[in-house]
């Protein structure tokens, strides 16, 4: 009973057995020769650009949220305020007030990846401590009145009536629910997918981790869909009905040059979201957005790879496209600086999320 403890419980074993907590490159590696190919057929390594001529390197990497939200009408996202990195504390107030923002509001990196560096913060003491510690670029964004995060994968070609959609992810954040004896500490270390975030947890819960949860009280332990912070991706494509589509593609005309990518939203009910009613877009994803319902634990590896190319030729025919109407390719040098770039940014997001 121990020993089959150890290989469920374990985070190396954990990691191990479920392909979906492996790095970026051990998943991608093997199909790397099927992106080669497609550079090839495009006649330039990066043609991803053209994919979204209106969003920064097409949306692949070091995109801006300051520069990307304009591109959506207000109503579809939460109001939000750009803070330059090193900005003083007054100033920040300021455009608090300005702003006429109320707290608990969502801080999170201008150019950010995979929720590095994304907090909660429920008050102006807090709000200032993260800017102290905040190495980039942030925004300030009032939170969304909204409870439930999907994530819709959209494309539409060039010159085409009408869009569609290729995959829905639904996100379901780490909760645990008491029974009236175990501490919390006990409940998360029950589920091995919270064990890989204990750390995190730590640090947010501190002592509070020896505290015992009445029976069937439940507690949300981060507030972010984001699957290398715990939360749990489910495959909901299948609800891409024609209402759904036809809605989302109405929005999605409304973003000028926006071709490919995921968005990420919050709504209550998903029917009101089906028909367009009631929701944020709280990030737009554009050439590097992953089709994420391929982390449903229910799918194989073998599965992830399919959707990942077929997401690869949909990107590369859009781009193509583009790129006959016009829209230059980037650089070698554009694209060399971009990596370089992300490089110094993910050292940096790495750095200060510690220490929030």
């Amino acid at each position: 009973m121990r020993l089959n403890r150890i290989f469920t419980h374990h985070p190396f074993f954990i990691r191990l057995f479920h392909w979906e907590y492996w790095s970026f490159n051990t998943i991608y590696a093997p199909i790397y020769i099927i992106y080669a190919f497609l550079c090839l057929r495009a006649g330039w390594k990066y043609f991803f650009n053209a994919s979204n001529p209106s969003i920064k390197n097409g949306g692949f990497l070091m995109e801006e949220k300051y520069e990307i939200y304009p591109l959506i009408p207000e109503e579809y996202y939460p109001a939000f305020f750009l803070v330059k990195q090193g900005t003083g504390a007054s100033e920040i107030q300021q455009q608090f007030m300005h702003h006429q923002f109320s707290f608990p509001v969502i801080a999170k990196p201008n150019i950010g990846m995979q929720g590095k560096g994304v907090k909660k913060v429920k008050n102006m003491e807090e709000l200032l401590q993260y800017a102290q510690v905040c190495m980039v670029d942030f925004l300030v964004q009032q939170l969304s009145p909204y409870q439930q995060e999907a994530g819709i994968f959209y494309h539409r070609m060039p010159g085409a009536a009408k869009g569609t959609v290729t995959g829905i992810v639904a996100k379901e954040p780490m909760k645990v629910t008491g029974n009236g004896t175990s501490t919390l500490y006990q409940l998360i270390s029950e589920v091995p997918r919270y064990i890989l975030q204990m750390n995190q947890l730590q640090q947010i819960f501190g002592e509070g981790l020896q505290r015992v949860l009445a029976n069937g009280e439940e507690l949300i332990l981060a507030p972010y869909g984001n699957h290398a912070r715990g939360s749990k991706f489910l495959d909901w494509t299948e609800k891409a009905d024609e209402a759904l589509i036809n809605n989302i593609d109405t929005v999605c005309k409304q973003i000028d040059g926006f071709y490919f990518g995921r968005l990420d939203v919050m709504y209550n009910d998903w029917e009101a979201l089906r028909s367009g009613k009631a929701f944020h877009i709280i990030e737009l994803n554009g050439a590097g957005g992953d089709p994420t319902h391929i982390y449903d634990p229910k799918h194989s590896l073998f599965f992830a790879w399919k959707e990942i190319v077929r997401h690869w030729f949909i990107l590369y025919r859009i781009s193509a496209a583009n790129h006959r109407l016009g829209v230059k390719y980037m650089t070698y040098t554009e694209g060399a600086a971009m990596f370089k770039a992300n490089k110094q940014l993910v050292k940096k997001l790495n750095e200060f999320s510690d220490k929030i």
